[in-house]
């Protein structure tokens, strides 16, 4: 077949989805000549209930020709290390899970296998002692990993908090240099060609703007997917009730810590993400179990510092669309779905959504089978978020509080309860290729919320324990000089606001030769 590549891609809606994809497409594009546009109405507000990332942000921001520290200066962002969990498990009970290791490979078994053995054996190390990125979040320090990624302790990784507007505007600027045209103004409606396919779009001052390809950023509204193709919704809310959100954002109190803090709530969680300027606060909450006034006045009382804004109302429902690409139209952002932020994916999800477009990018034919090849891809993915989030839920032991005590009582994802199953009989972790959270976030969480195996890795079992000792002491020597030595999160974005850093700081600027 003849060639007949796009030559035109409209995205609908801007925010943090719509400057994402005009910026990753005019990078990747630019040597094809396609027009991008992105229309946008300055009347709109965008949702920016998710400010927190996980580590591929790096990669994303990379391909778009963005420079790491320009954005961390332009966004007010802070270095994330971790997400700390309160409550979650049983009140005044808390546990991490640290974007990196725990110890290292043994005997060719992750060291997690060897964590319970070491437990059972009486010993009192804790993750600390053990995982980089546990032992700086707890000490309020963040440094850049070494070239490897590797610490004596295990890999460490990292990602940012930062101001959803501020990264909007950013990429906004940075995709409009690159040949984006920005249209502000409002949408009507759209119009589709006899196969089906969307031909344009309708503005409110009369303008008809067609194109080969749409992207739909238009947020939960879903314009172009739903109320013009009908792509229908998958309902997840029987396993994630949480239904409505209340943010507001505060002054700082303190140095910004580098971790994100998921606090659980009578009917649901808190979020606080701290950035050079405020804080970030909200409460996802079941609307079944608390009313909107009872959820503002939990957020009220449980943020610090004082108000900058007054409280915003979100309401959403867990799932994704039934297909996420449909025709010559592709939904990214929460007009294709939404998953609470309580692993900070909002963003990522955005990020994923524009690659595996990269993957399957269609010519102006748009054939279905590179459609059909994205919905499965997109929806495997929603459904292992969706499982890992329910982890965090299921095996909670706040027993008389309704909305706890019947997400323990609800039956599991058939994928879920299969997961479950063979970690809690021998500490085994299965996951697919490509999948987000490896098998050490599983373990994170696992263990964080009370599930011990009953039974351990035979290999692991088998190994000398002698030696298995003798590392973990090397690895704690090791960590506590790095610990030491590890500059303040607050110095260290003191040294990258400075106008006079060129770069990024290296390992040994970073540690001072620790």
């Amino acid at each position: 077949m003849t060639p007949d590549p796009l030559r035109s891609i409209l995205i609908v809606g801007g925010g943090t989805a719509g400057w994402s994809a005009a910026a990753l497409l005019s990078a990747v594009l630019a040597p094809s000549g396609c027009k991008i546009t992105l229309i946008e109405s300055s009347d709109v507000p965008t949702v920016g209930v998710g400010e927190a990332t996980i580590p591929p942000v790096f990669e994303f921001l990379s391909n778009c020709g963005v420079d790491e520290i320009d954005f961390i200066r332009h966004c007010q962002a802070t270095f994330k290390l971790a997400i700390r969990f309160d409550d979650w498990l049983e009140r005044g009970h808390s546990y991490w899970h640290p974007f990196g290791n725990l110890g290292v490979t043994i005997n060719q078994r992750p060291f997690h296998h060897y964590w319970w053995k070491n437990k059972a054996a009486g010993h009192d190390e804790t993750f600390a002692d053990l995982c980089p990125a546990i032992a700086l979040a707890q000490d309020g320090k963040f440094a850049f990993p070494p070239p490897d990624g590797s610490y004596p302790g295990g890999a460490l990784n990292y990602a940012l908090h930062f101001d959803a507007g501020l990264v909007a505007e950013y990429l906004r600027k940075h995709a409009t240099a690159r040949g984006v045209t920005h249209v502000d103004a409002r949408i009507v409606g759209a119009e589709l060609a006899d196969d089906g396919a969307i031909a344009a779009v309708r503005l409110t001052d009369g303008r008809r703007i067609e194109a080969d390809f749409f992207i739909d950023c238009s947020g939960f509204r879903g314009l172009l997917i739903e109320e013009a193709l009908h792509a229908g919704y998958e309902d997840w809310t029987s396993w994630l009730p949480c239904d409505r959100a209340v943010a507001m954002p505060t002054a700082t109190v303190g140095p910004p810590a580098p971790y994100t803090i998921s606090a659980a709530h009578e009917a649901g969680w808190r979020w606080r993400i701290p950035l050079q300027s405020r804080v970030g606060n909200g409460y996802v909450y079941s609307s079944r179990h608390v009313s909107d006034e009872q959820a503002a006045e939990t957020l009220r009382e449980a943020a610090a510092g004082e108000p900058l804004a007054e409280p915003r109302f979100l309401r959403f429902t867990a799932g994704h669309r039934k297909a996420m690409w449909v025709k010559n139209c592709l939904a990214v952002g929460l007009s294709s779905g939404f998953l609470e932020p309580l692993e900070s994916t909002s963003i990522h999800l955005i990020h994923t959504a524009l690659n595996r477009l990269l993957d399957y990018f269609p010519d102006r034919h748009c054939d279905p089978a590179l459609a059909a090849a994205y919905n499965r891809e997109a929806a495997d993915e929603y459904a292992h978020i969706r499982d890992f989030l329910l982890l965090h839920y299921v095996p909670n032991r706040r027993h008389g509080e309704p909305f706890w005590d019947e997400i323990r009582a609800n039956p599991l994802p058939d994928s879920l309860a299969a997961k479950l199953e063979l970690f809690r009989r021998t500490g085994r972790i299965v996951s697919r290729r490509r999948e987000l959270f490896a098998d050490i976030s599983w373990f994170f969480v696992a263990a964080g919320m009370g599930i011990v195996p009953e039974a351990l890795d035979p290999l692991a079992d088998a190994a000398d324990f002698g030696e298995v000792r003798r590392v973990i002491g090397q690895i704690r020597e090791v960590m506590g000089r790095y610990r030491a030595a590890a500059p303040t999160h607050l110095a260290m974005l003191a040294r990258l606001l400075d106008p006079a850093l060129k770069g990024r700081p290296n390992f040994k600027q970073t540690w001072g030769g620790a």
